[in-house]
């Protein structure tokens, strides 16, 4: 009896020291409770200052019967024949109805007298902003400017000694550091959410001119447009996207950094408008095969894919098939790093560009040109030629010029675009590879494809031709019936 009371009195005595040694590395890694950040404070200090924002859109449109349903055939003087095509006529038959489109976010003042940021995308095409303030007060507000290409909007509200944020500097910013979310997120107010830095200067596919915060902060839809704050209580972020799968949140959110949203917010005051910088060129990333068939040691750049006629990069001397390394002193790790570098470059300055071309080095000198508008662009660029998905699932587009050298193949391959659900998909295609020959006939163009595919044996097997990389391989392909 004995023995066994003093066992357990040193089972007792070993689970305190464990419990206790437990508590103190806990603390020592700073998981402490006391080690959290209390965001009270911040909460109480700049939640005045924080709005929501309500947008109505008029739409115009007949009514259509559901997809798959006709017209009943009825005899012209029935009351259910006029009935029936009052509301439900073909397009363009009597007076179109008009609907109220409504839409929620969230947005932030910065200045005493009324102006207030939000993202583009919440007052786009919007015949009505109402602001409602923290006070329940509601103002119209009007769109000093906005910015589709950066996602921000200034607007401006009749109002005065109106509460402010401060402005903080998001290029201080660290990964891992707590930040704080307050916003509208699917019509509450100034509901706050919490979380860290995940990365920053995070280039997503869509956006070109924007290095986005990625956070953990819980945003949901309204929370668009609203301010993401320090520790310091400083905004260093207007909340835009979030990455979903399932149109909620999950775990990934994107802010536009505050520096950049200032520039957008001072070039709109002053001209309406913003510019940026040009160069005049298609480009693309660099991978490891074809860093190795530039002489390159390892994957980085963006690659000269086209130079358009007149531009600034074509009197430059830039070619196609050159490596955009390092602009006016900052490296080019990616090709989506290249248009934030350019611009953010003043308009009519200088630029210092380094290439590798022909795998040497080589520095072009290029005045910088204003970012023509999208509308000139498209006209500029051209849109290279497609075939939209066919019956084999594919998208294709004419090979562009620098990978068909790489080839040193003339006149055969289409490139890859996009590879949707269907044969294609089930064969191993994937997005990227150059489609050479399919059913033993040289492929040249995404017109001559289509001809050939249409051609294609149904329900049986033809071979295709593909080139991946630096390797060409035969898939088999399933033809449906």
């Amino acid at each position: 009896m004995k023995r066994t009371a003093v066992r357990g009195h040193m089972f007792r005595l070993c689970v305190l020291i464990l419990f206790f040694s437990g508590a103190t590395a806990v603390s020592a890694l700073g998981f402490g409770e006391s080690r959290l950040p209390d965001f009270t404070k911040l909460v109480e200090d700049n939640s005045a200052a924080v709005v929501n924002i309500s947008t109505t859109q008029k739409i115009k449109h007949h009514r259509r019967l559901p997809h798959g349903y006709e017209m009943p055939d009825i005899p012209e003087d029935s009351p259910f024949g006029d009935f029936l095509r009052r509301f439900f006529g073909e397009e363009g038959d009597g007076e179109p109805e008009e609907f109220e489109s409504q839409s929620l976010g969230s947005g932030f003042i910065i200045d005493e007298d009324g102006y207030v940021i939000t993202n583009n995308h919440v007052i786009k095409q919007a015949d009505e902003i109402i602001v409602r303030l923290s006070d329940r007060r509601e103002l119209e507000a009007k769109v000093i400017g906005s910015d589709p290409r950066s996602d921000v909007a200034l607007l401006k509200v009749d109002a005065s000694d109106l509460p402010v944020v401060k402005i903080g500097k998001s290029k201080n910013l660290k990964v891992g550091e707590w930040v704080m979310a307050i916003g509208t997120p699917f019509g509450f107010d100034h509901s706050v959410s919490v979380g860290v830095v995940s990365a920053i200067g995070r280039n997503l596919p869509s956006e070109n001119y924007v290095p986005f915060i990625q956070t953990d902060v819980a945003i949901n839809p309204g929370n668009s447009g609203g301010p993401l704050f320090n520790l310091d209580g400083e905004v260093v972020g207007i909340n835009s996207q979030i990455y979903s799968r399932t149109g909620g949140f999950m775990g990934l959110s994107f802010a536009i950094p505050i520096d950049v949203a200032m520039d957008v917010v001072r070039q709109l005051k002053q001209k309406g408008k913003v510019s940026r910088g040009w160069l005049g060129i298609l480009i693309q990333d660099v991978n490891r095969e074809l860093a190795e068939s530039f002489g390159m040691k390892k994957p980085q750049g963006a690659v000269v894919l086209r130079v358009l006629p007149d531009s600034p990069a074509e009197k430059a001397g830039f070619k196609v098939g050159d490596v955009v390394v390092e602009f006016n002193g900052t490296e080019i790790i990616r090709s989506a790093d290249l248009p934030l570098a350019v611009g953010r470059a003043p308009i009519g300055s200088k630029a210092r560009v380094k290439v590798i071309r022909e795998g040497k080095g080589k520095t072009l000198n290029v005045v910088i040109a204003e970012l023509p508008s999208d509308e000139e662009l498209a006209q500029q660029e051209g849109e290279p030629k497609k075939t939209k998905s066919n019956k084999l699932g594919l998208v294709i587009e004419e090979l562009p010029p620098v990978l068909r050298k790489r080839l040193n193949d003339s006149d055969r391959g289409v490139l890859v675009r996009q590879v949707e659900k269907g044969p294609a998909r089930e064969a191993g295609i994937r997005p990227g590879d150059i489609i050479m020959m399919i059913n033993n006939q040289d492929v040249k163009s995404p017109k001559q494809f289509a001809k050939l595919v249409k051609k294609l044996p149904k329900g049986k097997s033809v071979p295709v031709l593909i080139q991946r990389g630096s390797s060409p391989v035969f898939l088999p392909l399933k033809i449906p019936k």
